[in-house]
């Protein structure tokens, strides 16, 4: 070993898979998904970073009000957590909301292949509460698919 960049294609691939296999086994160490709600139902909301507050009040909100609405909150998104397609196919609908363009959501549509629907800001404003209620209602009653 020289250290020197190596530009040998067969190299380039074995060292490319590689390092996708090691990202890989780092699922083994990502805990279970924690589901607020329950484990199975119409609607699942899967939030990360900095949506955890009004994804968790809204859901609360609902499911005091009886509303068949469940949520994830994703730690880990490379690796995504092994169990997370599984949970996802317990659930008539998926919401993600997000505080961008919807960068999971197209993760989860191409990894899991569930029909997610996003619900976007991009203000530059946290959500509110009110905002992801209104989503969570939209999808329970068919308004939003």
């Amino acid at each position: 070993m020289t250290g020197n960049v190596s530009y040998d294609p067969d190299n380039h691939e074995r060292m490319s898979r590689l390092r996708a296999a090691k990202v890989e086994k780092m699922a083994q160490d990502i805990p279970p998904t924690e589901i607020l709600g329950a484990k199975q139902g119409k609607v699942l909301v899967v939030g990360w970073g900095s949506t955890y507050g009004a994804i968790t009040a809204a859901v609360r909100n609902l499911q005091a009000e009886g509303l068949d609405v469940s949520s994830v909150h994703l730690r880990h998104l490379n690796p995504l957590p092994p169990d997370l397609g599984e949970i996802l196919g317990r659930f008539e609908s998926v919401l993600v909301p997000e505080l961008n363009l919807g960068q999971l959501l197209m993760v989860l549509r191409a990894k899991y292949l569930v029909p997610a629907v996003g619900l976007n800001k991009i203000k530059g404003q946290p959500f509110k509460i009110a905002e992801v209620e209104a989503g969570i209602r939209a999808l329970l009653t068919g308004a939003r698919n």
